[in-house]
């Protein structure tokens, strides 16, 4: 292996001495000495055979093809193999240039796949793959890592810098966020970059550079879409889906690792708190905060959606009851009920228990449920659960709403109180006529079914502004405030309500 690496570098340089401008400067001079000491039969030999000596030497010093190497067939990129050679050679002694890693992941895969098929999926990766290629220069090298994560090795013949490849993440980003056409379709789609300078990576090589991008892509996961980060010597390392074993997920969850943090939702109108959403989160006591996108599905491959259930439920109430306590006005709490745990049917009766035990109102508890759960009348189970839900007090959101093939009149039939706008008709509402034409019409339906409406994965201001000037009834997401944990929440309300009060009592001015 070393004897082929050092003849690739061997190559390298010669090819180098072929391509210099400055060879080009002698050819001139060449065909007078050939003419001053031999004639004109000498000069147009050199002349056939300088060209043909040139052609000959390019080619046995062109660069070997990788082998055996295994191509994506969904984007019909390399794979990680070949992205980890290209980056290796960035640390050779004698290497023509550094070399910088971006990792690229498009947000909600697991989502959009569930929307559009596996099928529709792949053609968008593809042409994302496409646009990425597009964006990037001859000598840089775009790999698939995963299904909708990109590896990038960048040249770099001057030193590389933190300015230039954060505006280089931003053009990538601004490549995956162009609308895709998919069967009459318009599919948005952010991004999230991780990427790691060489003087950064923990040791020099290709697989630790690697490491360090992707570690920066998991910060910038928990940070929200769209998100870029740069490694930092003090980022926790990579963590794979291979790492959660079920073992691994159940002391998790016995152990008080997961619990529920909360995201708050406010009215569009009046900015007042109304309610806020649990949402699993995995505190590990020596990797930090895990991404959900890391551990759920995991859970779900291990069958333990149930048992994350319970855990959550546990701890929102446990959480409502101590704000209730605190004197912190928290209206309502929202939870996501899975489809296994639909199919429970002890699972209406088993909320119902929790509810007395904590002694809250079943009206301040939301049930939020995928809009794929009405859109299958024959499911009885999981439809006995949703009536049973809703004949006890508790209401029902129906969540990621226009992305599954619910009927209006499931709407009516499961008495649904609000629909869950979901983040894909949210992003770029501001600014993309077609978004803001499909927000108008799913709250039209909403308004003519009387339910509510909450925008979410709200994560810009402007976004906030133009869903209330539509007239969207509550928000939530990333622009109003981050998930946080039960004991930080009550601070973040009686904040947001002070500064509520304090926006109320300033002078209009004329």
């Amino acid at each position: 292996m070393a004897t082929e690496q050092k003849a690739e570098r061997l190559k390298r340089r010669l090819r180098g001495g072929l391509k210099a401008p400055h060879l080009a400067a002698f050819l001139p001079a060449t065909m007078i000495i050939a003419y001053w000491y031999g004639g004109e039969q000498v000069m147009i030999l050199i002349a056939i055979l300088l060209p043909g000596l040139l052609a000959v030497g390019g080619v046995l010093t062109r660069p070997a093809l990788p082998r055996s190497q295994k191509i994506d067939p969904a984007t019909g990129l390399p794979q990680r193999s070949r992205l980890l050679e290209h980056l290796n050679l960035g640390f050779e002694p004698h290497a023509d240039c550094e070399r910088s890693c971006l990792v690229v992941k498009v947000d909600d895969i697991d989502k959009l796949t569930r929307q559009l098929g596996t099928d529709g999926m792949e053609r968008v990766l593809r042409t994302v793959a496409d646009r990425l290629r597009t964006a990037l220069r001859e000598t840089d090298l775009i790999c698939s890592l995963d299904p909708g994560r990109f590896g990038l090795s960048i040249d770099r013949r001057q030193r590389v810098d933190l300015e230039a490849t954060l505006q280089l993440a931003a053009r990538l980003q601004s490549a995956v966020g162009e609308p895709v056409s998919l069967d009459q379709t318009r599919v948005l789609l952010s991004s999230c970059v991780g990427f790691a300078l060489p003087n950064r990576a923990p040791d020099p090589t290709g697989e630790a550079l690697l490491a360090a991008a992707e570690s920066a892509l998991a910060e910038a996961i928990r940070s929200g879409p769209g998100s870029i980060r740069a490694f930092s010597n003090g980022m926790a390392p990579r963590v794979g889906q291979a790492d959660h074993t079920r073992d691994t997920l159940l002391r998790a969850l016995d152990e008080g690792q997961i619990l529920p943090w909360f995201q708050p939702q406010i009215c569009t109108r009046t900015g007042r708190v109304t309610g806020c959403e649990a949402l699993a989160r995995w505190q590990h006591p020596t990797m930090g905060l895990i991404a959900p996108g890391a551990f759920l599905p995991a859970i779900t491959k291990a069958g333990l959606l149930g048992r994350l259930g319970e855990v959550i439920l546990y701890g929102a109430l446990s959480a409502l009851r101590d704000w209730d306590r605190d004197g912190v006005d928290i209206p309502a709490l929202a939870i996501n009920v899975s489809g296994d745990e639909l199919n429970n049917p002890a699972l209406s009766e088993k909320i119902r228990w929790e509810l007395d035990r904590f002694d809250i109102h079943p009206g301040r508890l939301v049930i939020e449920i995928l809009e794929t759960v009405v859109a299958q009348p024959d499911d009885d189970v999981a439809i006995h659960n949703v009536r049973s839900l809703a004949a006890l007090g508790c209401k029902i959101d129906l969540d990621d709403f226009g992305t599954g093939n619910a009927s209006i009149a499931s709407i009516a039939r499961f008495d649904v109180h609000r629909i869950k706008i979901d983040r894909s008709f949210v992003t770029h509402v501001d600014t993309d006529k077609d978004q803001r034409n499909m927000i108008s019409a799913i709250l039209t339906i909403a308004n003519q079914l009387g339910v509510g409406t909450v925008a979410e994965g709200v994560e810009t201001h402007a976004e906030h502004s133009t869903l209330a000037t539509l007239g969207c009834d509550h928000a939530q997401g990333y622009a109003i405030a981050k998930p946080m944990p039960a004991t930080a929440f009550p601070a973040w309300v009686v904040t947001h309500e002070q500064k509520r009060a304090a926006d109320r009592t300033i002078p209009k001015l004329a």
